[in-house]
């Protein structure tokens, strides 16, 4: 499959669940994650080309401003949801970003339908969220690796002293 069209910006998530659709229709396979994606790093570029790997798109889901807040304290996220998935669109192994603002991105992957779930390996297999909508229709769930010596709370401590 030739690599899909990309839409410009940050995507609602019915457009990214129409842009998944359109990979399909094509005979693509749908690969989705999601994160904070903050400041980036080696080891997410690495992460998110591992991704991308495994099929013939890549859809990121970001936390939203305010979820990101309510999980990483009131001082993040240090770039705005907009920010970061401005970011993200500028690498070569990201198709598509949509914003999720619910505690989990269950709601997110199930518009999406991806037929691949990629989360890090630091997650059990029993606790990736969405696993039941992938599986359900047939797509499998991959724990990828991640790249030991990178974290942006790491990153902020260093900039910080």
């Amino acid at each position: 499959m030739s690599r899909p069209a990309r839409r410009p910006g940050v995507l609602a998530r019915e457009e990214a669940a129409a842009f998944a659709g359109r990979v399909r229709t094509a005979g693509g396979r749908v690969v989705f994650t999601n994160g904070v994606f903050d400041l980036l790093h080696p080891g997410h570029v690495r992460y998110l080309q591992e991704a991308r790997a495994l099929g013939d798109a890549l859809v990121v889901g970001i936390n939203s401003d305010r979820s990101v807040r309510a999980i990483k304290g009131p001082d993040r996220p240090v770039n705005s949801a907009q920010e970061r998935g401005e970011v993200l669109l500028a690498l070569a192994s990201v198709d598509a970003v949509t914003i999720f603002d619910e505690e989990t991105p269950h709601a997110i992957i199930s518009a999406v339908q991806p037929d691949i779930l990629v989360k890090g390996a630091d997650w059990g297999p029993d606790d990736i969220v969405g696993r039941d909508i992938v599986e359900a229709r047939g797509g499998r769930v991959e724990r990828v690796a991640l790249s030991p010596g990178y974290s942006t709370s790491q990153l902020i401590r260093k900039i910080r002293r």
